[in-house]
């Protein structure tokens, strides 16, 4: 894959380097600062307790980080203790590796926070198992440990007061960088010579990518205090930014067509090739305004698209003149969208070229952030409830549970080392980091599978790339200045790959902890082939685990993601028929039902992906899955584009034929989501047959009204095709 400079330098702008740039001196800063007192050992317990909470450092409002670094702080510094104590009988050690494997592994009900916490405690339990402490020097390493928890707790934090806007700015313009890539995409299908199977493949992919980082934004913006409470310039014009993207978002999704039909009615011109060229254009630009906003720089000069886009209506115009026959209305339709879409970008433009606040508070005014995130409950019945194997997160704890009883047991034989050595034909010694194994089993395994599976080829080819390179620079480096160099950029490169790319990151991650065992005395190779043994070790373990024991399987959960996004577009419809009913629906109203199409459609695609890298015998009704995701993006585009189509706009005089296309829709949705499992969505009693006033008769319908009629029709469409892969899916 071909990557250019600009994709470069937006990494090092990128909120991934900066997390990676404050875990590294929040990790390094105590051991490097204590070292020049010549109290190391004491700077690399601090760094310790800092390793552990940076786990939970992720991105979100900075009350949310506090309060999870606080319990991780309380939670590492309990565990410490109890370990260093019952490490002394290696029977009730192993029972506790099992009550915290899987009382940490329980956490996974919480949300990605809480799970964090979780995985923070059981790292330091591990790095407990072999540390040889005299019991009254336990309290004191522990309390050591805490202090460098609390360090990095603090540090970060001052960090984020700082610059608070920053880590929303990033994360707004690698938003806009993925909208941008969406964009691209759908350009394409307007492309003669697109295959719209694959381009639909590669849209579906790209949507997951864009709810995801959506969903971290809205957190971001919408659940901080100095963002939603403070009406800075700064605040409003990232919520303005984000809002408006989203807005941009649906456009981009309204722009949908049947693309066989248009491609046939339009095939004599190069109207399509057109339309393909401004998208591509705005694309551009709107890429050049989020690296502009990422590096935190001014973009002065924006390409003006009103000549393109009235060159482009006149071309319309035209093939309406010259062909009776042909209807331009579509190609009207998606050149107002396009219209639509210049506007938000010039905007977003403006935004961050305009020291005025006036028009800014204007905008911000009555929106209602709190409507469009999710809070997360943490009531103790939560976990209560999930102690049963019908919970895919008990099961997950079970197998963590089982696969550390299993990684404990074989690092504590006598046997292994004559078997590896047997089987590797060298004298490798085992024992001194044996945690390694549990470490291994603890960050591969997964809820699901095929996750298990993907960090499981990430960590082992990783360890075993990193620990080449690591053995190259300690065989060819004897300078100690050079080396604290190569390792603070190793521990960079972990840490800022981490989230962006798990593979690069061990890479990176291995040498650097060649180089800190080199510092601390122990044989730079003889570490390197017993740190890449027991990742193999705790690999094969985590395999065998995620197979046999309580496997989840993204097929048996398919069901429930299909007929949530199934009642999601019902109760999109239902909006779309209220306004057309005539109905006061608000402008939140439509967008909250957006957001949850978006954000269920995602999950789908997501876990259809999931499926596609699991066993072709564990994979049920994939090619139908398929056809019912790709019909289900056809048909949220769809209600997407009339939705989009009703605000500022009359049509409450639409035909008694609309509604009931409407209702028959519903009606058809309702009885595919009912057969997967899913509960009826309630229609309101003036969407029923018997409660549709008819509109006064007309003698002609004007050409919007023909084209929400024909849309409707395709939904109806639609509809029953997605009837009739719902019915094999359920079989």
């Amino acid at each position: 894959m071909k990557i250019n400079q600009r994709e470069i330098t937006s990494f090092f702008f990128s909120q991934y380097f900066s997390d990676g740039l404050r875990i590294t001196l929040g990790v390094i800063l105590p051991s490097l600062v204590l070292a020049q007192f010549g109290m190391l050992n004491l700077g690399l317990t601090l760094s310790l307790g800092a390793v552990c909470v940076c786990v939970v450092d992720n991105p979100g409002p900075p009350v949310y980080k506090r309060n999870a670094m606080l319990i991780c702080n309380a939670c590492i510094f309990i565990v410490a203790i109890l370990t260093g104590f019952i490490r002394f009988n290696v029977y009730a050690l192993g029972m506790e590796v099992a009550f915290l494997s899987f009382f940490f592994s329980m956490f996974t009900v919480y949300g990605t926070r809480a799970t964090s916490v979780g995985t923070a405690s059981l790292l330091v339990m591990i790095f407990m198992m072999d540390r040889a402490l005299p019991p009254d020097q336990i309290l004191i390493y522990s309390t050591e440990i805490l202090l460098g928890g609390i360090w990095y707790m603090v540090m970060s934090l001052v960090f984020f007061g700082i610059r608070p806007y920053r880590a929303a700015q990033q994360a707004i313009a690698e938003n806009i960088g993925d909208v941008v890539k969406f964009l691209r995409i759908k350009a394409d299908f307007y492309l003669p010579q697109t295959d719209i199977e694959e381009n639909y493949k590669k849209l579906v992919s790209q949507q997951i990518q864009v709810s995801q980082h959506q969903d971290i934004i809205r957190e971001l913006l919408f659940k901080s205090r100095v963002v939603v409470r403070e009406s800075t310039h700064a605040s409003r014009v990232l919520v303005l930014t984000f809002v408006d993207l989203i807005d941009m978002f649906e456009q981009i999704m309204a722009t949908h067509y049947d693309c066989d039909e248009i491609r046939k009615t339009f095939a004599g011109t190069d109207i399509l090739e057109d339309v393909a060229h401004i998208i591509h254009k705005l694309a551009n630009e709107l890429d050049n305004i989020g690296y502009a906003i990422l590096a935190h720089t001014r973009y002065t000069r924006m390409h003006d698209f009103n000549p393109g886009l009235e060159q482009l209506k006149n071309k319309i115009d035209e093939i309406g003149k010259n062909d009776a026959s042909v209807s331009n209305m579509v190609l009207k339709k998606i050149l107002i969208n396009l219209r639509d879409m210049n506007t938000k970008v010039t905007d977003i433009f403006k935004y961050y070229n305009s020291k005025s606040s006036a028009v800014l508070l204007s905008k911000t005014k009555g929106i209602e952030y709190s409507r469009f995130v999710t809070h997360q409950d943490y009531a103790p019945h939560i976990f209560i409830d999930n102690l049963t194997l019908k919970s895919s997160s008990f099961k997950h704890a079970l197998r963590v549970c089982i696969a550390c009883i299993a990684g404990f047991i074989i690092t504590k034989s006598s046997g292994l080392p004559e078997l590896v050595n047997k089987i590797t034909g060298r004298n490798i010694h085992f024992g001194h980091h044996s945690y390694w194994v549990l470490l291994t089993t603890i960050v591969i395994l997964k809820p699901g599978f095929s996750l298990s599976k993907q960090r499981n080829f990430e960590r082992l080819f990783g360890t075993i790339i990193g620990g080449l390179v690591g053995v190259v620079v300690l065989t060819f480096v004897h300078n100690r200045t050079v080396e604290v160099i190569f390792l603070m950029l190793f521990m960079l490169g972990a840490y800022s790959f981490l989230r962006v790319n798990y593979i690069i990151a061990i890479i990176f991650m291995t040498p650097y902890v060649l180089i800190l065992f080199k510092f601390l005395g122990v044989g730079h190779l003889n570490v390197a082939e017993e740190r890449v043994a027991d990742t193999i070790i705790g690999s094969v373990i985590a395999f065998i685990s995620s197979y046999l024991l309580f496997p989840s399987w993204e097929s048996d959960l398919l069901r429930k993601n299909i007929y949530e996004v199934l009642d999601a577009n019902i109760c999109y419809l239902v909006k779309v028929a209220e306004g057309i009913l005539g109905r006061t629906v608000s402008v939140t109203e439509y967008k909250l039902a957006r957001k949850d199409v978006y954000v269920k459609s995602a999950n789908l695609s997501a876990a259809f992906e999931r499926m596609t890298s699991e066993p072709k015998s564990k994979q049920r009704k994939s090619k139908e899955v398929h056809k019912f995701v790709v019909l289900n993006h056809i048909l949220s585009s769809y209600i997407a584009t009339i939705a989009s189509g009703l605000t500022g706009k009359d049509l409450q005089r639409s035909k008694p034929e609309n509604l009931k296309t409407i209702r028959r829709s519903i009606a058809v949705l309702n009885e595919s989501s009912k057969k997967l499992g899913g509960v009826a969505i309630e229609v309101p009693a003036d969407l029923t047959g018997s409660s549709i006033v008819p509109a006064p008769e007309k003698q002609e319908l004007s050409t919007d009204e023909k084209l929400v009629g024909e849309q409707l029709s395709f939904i109806y469409k639609i509809s029953n095709d997605i009837a009739k892969v719902a019915d094999d899916i359920a079989l």
